[in-house]
């Protein structure tokens, strides 16, 4: 006899993911609405103005485990309801997310520390000051050049082979720890093959909902869409000569933001 749980699983675990990634894009079209926004803007906030730094650095990893959630776990949903299909348990796939979301939150707390540190060179180093305009154009050059790189190539072959992925890495036993070590595992090989992408969020400046629409596009059809291994040269060739074209000042280039 068939199992008439099925569909209802399938059901409560689509809404699940639709509500947690919905909600995201809800959350931060409010938080960019708000107060708040400066703090998750990599600008300066102004003299007497920038809120205290722990503080300033929990809204930003706040703010950017939201943004991988909109935009980096629509692109794992693949590995995401394979797992789900083998272990037919929610808790284990809300850990195995947590821990994907983890690896995000680091990342971005190691580029927010980053991105304060080269603020602080230019602020110290006059000549660098004066050429602030080159970081957009720098960013989308390294973004676009990274599209062709062999770590891109060899982390995306990883987060486009789902069932394979799993396989490899699933083991029973301590489920609830295998599986947040599942989720940080794929999310360190997605981080390999996005974070270029995700760094141009900063030559943005801060809570851009249409160009995290773009980029998250962009990483969902590379890393889940079938055809999506011909997305990626061209878009790392326009980012390229995006980038080059600012920083050779041609006439009439806009910046991405």
């Amino acid at each position: 006899m068939p199992d008439r749980r099925d569909p209802i699983e399938r059901w409560l675990y689509a809404g699940a993911l639709a509500a947690l990634i919905g909600g995201a894009w809800v959350a931060l079209g409010l938080v960019g609405a708000s107060a708040y926004a400066p703090y998750l803007s990599h600008t300066p906030t102004g003299a007497g103005a920038s809120p205290p730094v722990p503080l300033r650095l929990f809204v930003f990893v706040a703010g950017w485990t939201l943004m991988s959630i909109a935009m980096m776990l629509p692109s794992s949903l693949p590995l995401v309801t394979v797992f789900h299909t083998i272990t037919r348990a929610g808790t284990l796939v809300a850990v195995l997310v947590a821990g994907y979301l983890v690896i995000w939150a680091l990342f971005g707390l190691a580029a927010s520390v980053a991105d304060s540190g080269l603020h602080e060179l230019v602020e110290a180093v006059p000549g660098l000051r004066a050429r602030t305009d080159i970081i957009p154009g720098t960013l989308l050059l390294a973004a676009g050049l990274f599209q062709f790189s062999p770590l891109k190539s060899s982390c995306l072959r990883q987060c486009r082979s789902p069932v394979g992925f799993v396989v490899q890495h699933w083991r029973g036993g301590h489920r609830a720890p295998r599986a947040f070590l599942l989720g940080v595992r794929h999310g360190v090989f997605c981080v390999g093959c996005c974070w270029a992408l995700m760094l141009l969020m900063f030559a943005v400046g801060g809570l851009h909902l249409g160009w995290m629409f773009l980029l998250g596009t962009i990483m969902f059809v590379e890393k889940a869409v079938r055809w999506g291994r011909w997305v990626t040269a061209p878009a790392g060739a326009l980012l390229t000569l995006w980038g080059l074209a600012l920083l050779l000042k041609f006439p009439g280039i806009p910046p991405p933001f």
